[in-house]
């Protein structure tokens, strides 16, 4: 009689151990369509976004010490602040209210029907194989801020003062820091690109012609 051996033990692929750990471990919805795509996770369920550019976010993280998890995406250079579900149809509103409307600061919030890439936990991008690259390629979404496994991710969340539990996070507090950081930044590489502009190269918007066109002449032919 043959004995049959069992084959050799094949450990599952990053992005069914990452499912596996968002869907099971957190009870959060992914999306997905195989291991060749990267693992997505929805927005407006558990938790909505908070989408910053990094150098803002990073200047954020320093000022504001208890937000809820957060996410680094390397490919497209954006901080992901979780908040509480609900929030991203808040943002324009506190955004008024902060006196920030109407600015250009590159900050926006996901809510229902949108998505985020998701981090790969740990224990999966470090046993990521070179064959996973469309998942755990360079670049890939990391935890800055990660959740904690078996535990409630809400009461970690930042909120409104009135939908808040005690202990939460202040959104107000989280938005104010991430609009003036962000428009710091603007600020910042707008005068990185300046200061590389060659010597005599005189930006359009502050030159003579373009005044006149805009029909704003200087002072000195006015008078």
């Amino acid at each position: 009689m043959t004995a049959t051996l069992p084959g050799p033990c094949v450990p599952p692929c990053p992005w069914c151990q990452a499912r596996r750990w968002y869907e099971h471990g957190l009870r959060w919805p992914t999306a997905g369509p195989c291991s060749r795509a990267p693992l997505s996770l929805l927005t407006g369920v558990r938790f909505d976004v908070l989408d910053l550019p990094v150098d803002a976010g990073f200047a954020v993280l320093r000022r504001v010490g208890r937000t809820g998890p957060v996410t680094l995406d390397g490919r497209a250079r954006r901080l992901r602040f979780l908040v509480a579900a609900g929030s991203a149809d808040e943002l324009p509103g506190l955004l008024d209210w902060l006196e920030w409307g109407g600015v250009a600061l590159d900050l926006t919030a996901l809510g229902a029907g949108g998505r985020i890439v998701a981090p790969l936990p740990r224990s999966a991008g470090d046993r990521a194989g070179r064959g996973h690259q469309g998942a755990l390629g360079a670049g890939r979404a990391v935890w800055v801020r990660p959740p904690e496994p078996g535990c409630e991710v809400e009461p970690t969340l930042p909120v409104t003062g009135l939908g808040g539990e005690g202990g939460a996070p202040d959104l107000v507090r989280l938005v104010s820091a991430a609009a003036t950081e962000c428009h710091r930044a603007r600020l910042l590489r707008a005068g990185q690109a300046r200061t590389r502009r060659p010597t005599g190269d005189q930006p359009l918007a502050f030159s003579y012609a373009s005044r006149m066109s805009a029909g704003t002449r200087p002072r000195s032919l006015t008078l």
